[in-house]
């Protein structure tokens, strides 16, 4: 029997509540700090946690024994990652966060795009109209006043 802990729509549910508790705790914590200061605490942090989680999970691989392109793709996904991260507290720290966030959030707009160009992902027309909704909702939810 399957269950919530082996449910996608479960763990992105969870993903999504970190995330904005990561917005709030996040324009709180840069105040008065430089961004990028800031963000090596947070990868500090995370690198903490993340050690903890393999560890005591027994999941640790060799990186010998794992494919190149693995390693590669994981390695640029990462750069990637902290770029985001030092743009999004660089944002933080300029602006508020319940208009940095929506605009953030316009990578699910070009996650369906780059999916259906390069992972040959299929998307409906309904769920292209969800897209839509999501990139102008984004953009209002920017918007002074």
């Amino acid at each position: 029997m399957k269950t919530m802990m082996d449910s996608w729509v479960f763990w992105a549910l969870l993903s999504a509540v970190f995330a904005a508790i990561t917005a709030i705790l996040g324009k709180v914590g840069v105040s008065g700090v430089d961004p990028d200061f800031a963000t090596l605490i947070r990868v500090v942090v995370i690198l903490g946690v993340a050690i903890v989680l393999v560890t005591t999970r027994g999941v640790a691989q060799p990186l010998s024994q794992l494919p190149s392109n693995t390693l590669v793709f994981l390695g640029l996904s990462g750069l990637a990652t902290g770029a985001s991260w030092l743009c999004y507290y660089r944002a933080l720290s300029l602006g508020q966060a319940a208009q940095v966030a929506p605009v953030d959030k316009l990578s699910i707009v070009m996650v369906a795009v780059l999916g259906v160009a390069f992972l040959g992902e299929a998307l409906s027309l309904k769920n292209w109209l969800g897209i839509a909704m999501i990139g102008g909702g984004a953009v209002l939810a920017s918007l002074k006043g």
